[in-house]
């Protein structure tokens, strides 16, 4: 299967990233490289994009389709939390914009042997970089029921976080879970019937805190967005789009925090951090419209959270 992915807030995006045609400029997430070659589209042949993504099918399909850029396009397989040491191995000290599109990606919800969909009957992985150690069948069947209630409840924002954990306890007495079709069988028979008739499918925030779990992606989020300012030109911007409220949560607390001079305790007659706002924040997100919504239902949680270096 190609890698397919329907970028969200992909215009929106696009024109607050865009400033010097000729500029160098970063996509955080690669993905299948939409936003990407929106982006291509809009500069000039003096300009370099960098494409990061830790997912090698993503990384070879960007490259196929950005292949006929008249920019410079330069594809790295690394994860974003190493966004120092790419810049610092291709000799780039300031950039003129970068973008983070956070979260799972089309393809890897639609191909069954990701993993990652509570849809489609595949073995348990979730993995986006398909070479980690890690992967969602170690934590399913490796973690303690404790480790699996803190994780469900904390990551998936799940109110049957307890009984989830202990029907899938209680289920891998009997052999290892090893398809995602089990494992949402489990989620099913935990959930009480009457809490499954309205709402998202009942399996959806369990399999978010799995797949944020076994891929760290919470973890690596600040200091990935104040790496990615701290490169920034003057006036380079930053864009960073969010699916749900923890990640969204996370972007806008160090966002604010960029965009803050002193931090130092309220009750403090004078200055002492000698902390100093970098950023300026366009304080509301911008989230899809009608038309986007109706043509791509995915995109419906979305948030694109937009900032520009002083």
């Amino acid at each position: 299967m190609d890698f397919h992915h329907i970028s969200v807030l992909r215009e929106e995006t696009i024109e607050h990233l865009i400033g010097d045609r000729d500029g160098v400029y970063v996509d955080c997430t690669l993905g299948g490289g939409g936003h990407s070659c929106a982006l291509a589209e809009r500069l000039s042949e003096k300009a370099t994009l960098i494409g990061l993504d830790q997912d090698e099918a993503a990384i070879a399909a960007a490259g196929k389709r950005l292949s006929a850029a008249k920019c410079r396009f330069i594809p790295v397989r690394r994860n974003f939390s190493h966004f120092r040491e790419v810049m610092d191995e291709l000799g780039i000290a300031a950039v003129d914009g970068v973008m983070f599109d956070l979260g799972v990606s089309s393809y890897q919800l639609d191909v069954p042997e990701r993993g990652f969909s509570y849809q489609h009957d595949g073995p348990l992985d979730m993995r986006m970089d398909r070479g980690a150690d890690i992967s969602a069948y170690d934590i399913v069947n490796g973690y303690s029921e404790e480790a699996l209630y803190r994780i469900i409840r904390e990551y998936g924002e799940e109110r049957w976080a307890k009984r989830i954990a202990q029907f899938i306890a209680a289920a891998r007495q009997e052999g290892p879970i090893e398809r995602t079709g089990d494992l949402v069988r489990i989620i099913k028979k935990a959930v009480p019937a009457g809490a499954r008739k309205d709402g998202p499918h009942p399996a959806k925030r369990t399999f978010q805190a799995v797949r944020i779990e076994v891929n760290g992606e919470l973890k690596i989020l600040r200091a990935a967005v104040e790496a990615a300012s701290e490169r920034l030109k003057p006036g380079g911007k930053l864009c960073v789009i969010t699916f749900h409220s923890l990640e969204d949560r996370i972007v806008k607390e160090t966002l604010k925090l960029l965009a803050t001079d002193c931090i130092c305790p309220p009750d403090l007659p004078v200055c002492t951090c000698g902390h100093k706002a970098t950023m300026k924040v366009n304080r509301k997100p911008i989230v899809p419209g009608e038309a986007e919504l109706a043509s791509n239902p995915r995109a419906r949680s979305a948030k694109l959270r937009t900032a520009v270096r002083l």
